[in-house]
């Protein structure tokens, strides 16, 4: 099945939409093959301020439909106490109130981004989107990630480069209490080293204090900034160290 056949079964959707390369490109590929496409941005704490910024940008210039929900996910009971099943509590708040909102709009079948490079298997929100009968097309029609980047690039989508990124709550371990603080404080963090250049990523934090997790060719450039970034992180953690099993 190609994208232009899922969208013919299926020509009025709402679509899930992160902003990240995924969600980007079909959302593209619904403004191009299917009929009528909204899709719905969810605006919680887990999710850092330029994600928003990349999906209203794409939006605009897809000249696609597009809305944002708040939904303080905190308060969702099983989240913010971060048990092992976190991600599923977590996936079927977020998704639930995408499909109210969507079916109140009109659009009774709902989309995400999950690709054929997604091992199912490791992913427990992928549960809670079994559950709710969320289709991911670009999974069904066999599209793994660096197809979908070349797709993306071709299509110059300006999202066909941008680093995966997880939610900021995977920064902190399991069984950990997640806290806005917390929250907040590996958000400034992490801006902060992607202004100095950083790609790819992480700043994970343990009981407030924070490992960085690096690309190896960007061994360098930690070592450049690394008065910088000490002085700025101790106004958000006790400590600050380097996990030497570097990404990459």
């Amino acid at each position: 099945m190609t994208l232009q056949d899922f969208f013919t079964l299926h020509p009025k959707v709402g679509i899930a939409f992160s902003g990240g390369v995924d969600s980007a490109f079909l959302l593209y590929a619904a403004q191009k093959y299917a009929k009528d496409v909204c899709a719905y941005y969810v605006k919680s704490q887990f999710q850092p301020n330029f994600e928003l910024e990349d999906a209203v940008r794409l939006s605009k210039e897809l000249q696609a439909k597009f809305n944002v929900l708040s939904v303080d996910i905190l308060a969702v009971p099983c989240v913010g106490e971060n048990p092992p099943e976190r991600c599923y509590h977590c996936k079927k708040a977020i998704f639930g109130a995408i499909m109210e909102a969507a079916a109140a709009d009109g659009y009774t079948v709902l989309l995400d981004g999950t690709n054929a490079s997604d091992d199912v298997r490791e992913r427990p929100g992928i549960r809670a989107l079994q559950e709710l009968s969320v289709l991911s097309p670009l999974r069904e029609c066999a599209l793994t990630k660096p197809q979908i980047r070349q797709l993306s690039k071709e299509a110059n989508l300006f999202t066909w480069d941008k680093p995966a990124y997880a939610c900021l709550a995977t920064r902190i371990p399991s069984g950990e209490k997640i806290t806005e603080k917390k929250l907040c404080a590996t958000e400034m963090a992490e801006e902060y080293l992607f202004s100095l250049g950083f790609t790819d990523f992480r700043v994970r934090s343990q009981d407030g204090h924070a490992k960085l997790q690096v690309l190896e060719k960007q061994l360098e450039l930690l070592l450049k900034h690394r008065k910088d970034i000490l002085e700025k992180f101790k106004a958000y953690y006790k400590t600050v160290s380097l996990d030497l099993e570097v990404r990459g």
